[in-house]
């Protein structure tokens, strides 16, 4: 009988564990509450593909708000990848008290979104490459930004991401009254 093969995506997200590159500017960043995440895309399935951006707000285990934040197809300045890998950063950090801002950095340009939240510094943006499967036409969630799953006095980030859980019902199945997902998809 032959096993079950792994089905390998067309395109492959990677993400820098390690962006900052020096640890006392890592430090001084975390202790400030600024969240930064390097994602690539790779594979050959991207050449000549469009993208979008849209992002997402769950509060109380419910979509309350969808915007797309940018589409390079209606973009003069990004329009569609020209090569097989699409690099770019995304920054995160509290703005004010109730609210959270994501800025979406390429090499031309940069998009800024402010959102509500919770009066809380406990906000983490989240880049999900170890969970998204990329096929080309077909919408994942790329990034996320979240606050922790809290048990018996302690918090946990990484329990919530790599639960194996519905990334829509992370409010509902871990008590998470607010977070923020940004999906993405390549398309023609």
């Amino acid at each position: 009988m032959a096993s079950a093969q792994k089905k390998e995506p067309q395109i492959k997200m990677t993400g820098n564990p390690q962006p900052w590159g020096n640890q006392d500017l890592y430090r001084m960043a975390s202790w400030q509450g600024i969240h930064y995440e390097k994602a690539k895309f790779s594979g050959k399935e991207l050449k000549g593909k469009y993208y979008y951006v849209v992002s997402k707000e769950l509060w109380n285990g419910e979509i309350k708000n969808i915007d797309t934040l940018f589409n390079t197809k209606t973009n003069k300045y990004l329009g569609a990848i020209k090569t097989d890998t699409l690099a770019f950063s995304v920054m995160g950090g509290k703005s004010s008290d109730r609210s959270i801002k994501a800025e979406f950095i390429f090499e031309r340009l940069s998009i800024q979104n402010n959102y509500l939240a919770l009066p809380t510094d406990e906000y983490s943006l989240r880049i999900l490459d170890h969970i998204a499967m990329i096929e080309p036409g077909k919408p994942f969630d790329a990034f996320a930004f979240i606050l922790p799953y809290e048990e018996k006095g302690n918090k946990y980030y990484c329990a919530v991401e790599s639960s194996g859980k519905d990334i829509e019902k992370w409010g509902t199945e871990f008590g998470i009254e607010h977070y923020i997902l940004f999906e993405m998809c390549f398309f023609q």
